[in-house]
């Protein structure tokens, strides 16, 4: 076809924008066309609504409850679902509904801290292996691929366990024991990343090699990271719950889902709310988690069917 045949007002076809959309009289930004995406998924939606509630519950109940999770109701001593206590009490006539509220509260806390940690310690660990190349990427393998073999849940019971159930400390531990598999594979990752003409452009400029890391390889695993967080908070909670289920995690006076499991454990057939409540705390916790990390997956991923078309 001959230069003069072309229509200049036809424009060339080109391949799928991953930040932007056109419709009928406006352009998506990059943002707006993840939030659409994320909304198209109804279970995603589904479970962000539910983690919402049950961050409210675990901060309402306690700010609103008159008496703490100490007080005891001795007319009432292992009783079960009431007007006056919801979820039951138990043996020592503790309010089992604000007891829930306060161990999912500090779950919660856990978690987070935890899986922050772990999402921004993973990201400057592997992308800085991955650019800075030679003998720091050859240490930084070697220690992760000892650390994978190391048993990290003989760990995590040793320190909690010194530590006197301090969540603090096991937050810390967790941490520890976990950022090295994220680590791992966001080094394969920033491996491709660290040949783009960006990175090389700013190098030739005089950059330092830190800045390239953190302004130019960290963000391009931005989506990456937003996943890891979100999944990482699944398994730190179940992490948590496994520690204080046998003891040797969060304990009293302080409560969590997992020490609260393993109280109602041991009575599940002489007052099961005691146990029924807690875990069904911490289902609708995990599920709501890893139904919003898919949704996430599928609205950050330009090539999944799964979120529609914006």
């Amino acid at each position: 076809m001959s230069a003069d045949m072309i229509d200049p007002t036809v424009q060339p076809a080109v391949g799928p924008d991953t930040t932007a959309e056109r419709i009928p009289g406006k352009q998506l930004s990059k943002w707006s066309l993840y939030t659409r995406r994320f909304l198209r998924n109804k279970p995603a939606v589904a479970g962000i609504v539910i983690f919402i509630l049950m961050v409210l519950y675990s901060i309402i109940v306690p700010i609103l409850t008159p008496y703490s999770i100490d007080d005891q109701d001795f007319l009432n001593l292992s009783t079960g679902p009431s007007p006056e206590h919801w979820f039951g009490t138990n043996a020592a006539g503790n309010d089992n509904w604000l007891q829930t509220a306060v161990g999912l509260q500090r779950s919660l806390m856990i978690a987070v801290t935890v899986s922050v940690g772990v999402t921004a310690l993973s990201a400057v660990v592997g992308t800085a292996a991955a650019y800075f190349r030679g003998r720091i990427e050859q240490g930084t393998l070697i220690v992760i691929h000892f650390l994978m073999v190391v048993p990290t849940f003989l760990i995590l019971a040793l320190v909690s366990n010194d530590a006197g159930g301090d969540w603090r400390v096991i937050s810390l531990a967790m941490i520890f024991v976990s950022w090295f598999f994220p680590a791992r594979v966001i080094w394969t990752l920033a491996l491709s990343l660290r040949e783009r003409e960006y990175v090389d452009a700013a190098r030739y400029m005089g950059v330092r090699g830190m800045t390239i890391v953190m302004r130019h390889l960290v963000p391009n695993i931005g989506s990456l990271l937003v996943i890891n967080f979100t999944l990482g908070v699944v398994t730190a909670v179940m992490t948590e719950t496994g520690l204080s289920f046998i003891g040797f995690g969060v304990k009293l006076p302080d409560v969590s889902l997992g020490s609260l499991i393993g109280y109602g454990a041991a009575s599940v057939t002489s007052a099961p709310w005691l146990f029924y409540f807690p875990a069904l705390a911490l289902t609708l916790l995990t599920v709501s988690m890893a139904l919003v990390a898919d949704g996430l997956r599928d609205a950050l991923d330009p090539t999944s069917a799964a979120g529609g078309r914006a």
